[in-house]
């Protein structure tokens, strides 16, 4: 239990706290994690290193941002739901407006040549971005045999056979629940069900599905894009990079709102800026109704995006909090959860390797062996300044560990300088 003793923030400090979090939460959801450890538990005795990192396992248990999720529960455990509301909000807010931002210019000037050489610098270092989280991700989940199987196969599911994303989590968590299923006599009994959790699931559940439904009788683009969302919103377990696969093989071959050289830009814009990662699912949003109806659509289908990415959080939060301690201690969860990240692995291995046959190559095809599709890259058609791009964000990030905005600046300014160079030949 929290200690009682500790002082409680009114509503203003907690407000300005978490305002400054959210627009200095820069680096990924480990920098955000130790932002606020810093800011709530460290520099203010609002709370306790205990629950702190029992709220941190129990987010890390749920889909979506882990980051955003600690957030909202930091400000529910403060101050109740409005302090969770609050938190929640901006911790996202300010990455939000800034993505908002940046896609309009891409919109806008995407395609005038200079700011096409800059996008290009930055996705090269989305490539290095990616196996920079392949590495780290495996450092944590790939612990014994089972764990490489897990990935492995993962990785063979989504580029081999092209699986869908969410049957892959699925079968990786039953897996690890079903083995740790020696470890259930050291489960805590389960906790008895408040009153209060079927109120905050209905109310909580219409803030996330009524304005869907909404969208539904009115049908199009807005819809299709707050249901795509909405599904990605149950199975974005192992942070963002995990479900952008799927991600990109949807938005990109399926309903063919985007390119891949969009979203990997995309993806470089949303490293740049505060909050979680995922917001890059605002920027997806945004060039889709973009390209159908310009710029009224456009901010339409980012805020759509939004809304059904980040609602379902105050649900998974507000509904769950309670019963952090029980949850946390459940080892069937615990082994579903170290499955599903094994497989995330797995995830990250496709992503990395979809991206860099995208961005090096001019050319691909799809051979068909019976259930098999395979990515065959012709490789008269590399393209060298991309691999020289993509070599050096690589050694830049991963081998002398610059700071990511550093390795963005200079890749895309060294993308425009020599595009510019090849222009005057």
């Amino acid at each position: 239990m929290t200690d009682q003793t500790a002082p409680r923030p009114d509503l203003a400090s907690l407000t300005r706290v978490f305002l400054r979090i959210g627009c200095l939460s820069f680096g990924g959801p480990a920098a955000q994690i130790a932002l606020m450890h810093r800011e709530l538990v460290e520099d203010r005795p609002w709370l306790s290193e205990k629950d702190y990192l029992s709220a941190l396992s129990f987010c890390m248990l749920l889909p979506g941002p882990e980051a955003m999720q600690l957030a909202t529960w930091a400000g529910w455990r403060l101050q109740g739901t409005l302090g969770g509301v609050i938190a929640g909000l901006l911790f996202v807010l300010p990455g939000a407006a800034v993505v908002l931002a940046l896609s309009a210019v891409y919109a806008g000037l995407g395609h005038v040549p200079l700011m096409a050489a800059l996008f290009t610098g930055i996705q090269a270092a989305v490539i290095a971005v990616v196996i920079e989280a392949l590495i780290r991700v495996s450092k944590k989940a790939l612990r014994g045999p089972g764990a490489r199987v897990i990935a492995a196969a993962s990785f063979l599911a989504l580029f081999v056979f092209n699986l869908p994303f969410p049957l892959i989590i699925l079968v990786a968590g039953l897996w690890g629940a079903w083995a740790a299923r020696g470890a259930v006599g050291t489960a805590p009994a389960p906790a008895p069900i408040r009153a209060g959790s079927f109120a905050t699931l209905a109310i909580w559940g219409a803030v996330w599905l009524v304005p869907l439904g909404l969208l539904w009788g009115q049908g199009g683009l807005l819809f299709d894009i707050g249901w795509f969302f909405s599904k990605l919103a149950v199975v974005t377990f192992g942070g963002a990079y995990a479900v952008l696969a799927w991600m990109t093989q949807e938005v990109v071959a399926v309903q063919g709102w985007l390119t891949t050289g969009q979203m990997m830009a995309g993806l470089g814009l949303a490293e740049t800026t505060p909050g979680p990662l995922i917001l890059v699912t605002e920027f997806v949003g945004f060039m889709a109704g973009f390209a159908a109806g310009g710029w009224g659509l456009a901010v339409a289908g980012a805020v759509v995006a939004l809304w059904m990415t980040f609602a379902p959080c105050f649900l998974w939060i507000f509904l769950g909090a309670p019963y952090v301690q029980r949850i946390t201690a459940a080892p069937r969860l615990a082994g579903a959860l170290a499955a599903i990240m094994a497989a995330v692995v797995g995830v990250i291995a496709n992503l990395s390797l979809w991206f860099a046959l995208h961005f090096l190559f001019g050319d691909l095809a799809l051979l068909r062996l019976g259930p098999a599709h395979l990515l065959i890259p012709d490789l008269t058609s590399l393209r060298w300044p991309a691999l020289g791009l993509a070599l050096l964000g690589a050694v830049l990030l991963l081998r002398l560990h610059r700071p990511l905005w550093q390795v963005l600046v200079a890749l895309a300014a060294l993308s425009a300088g020599v595009s510019a160079g090849l222009s005057l030949i």
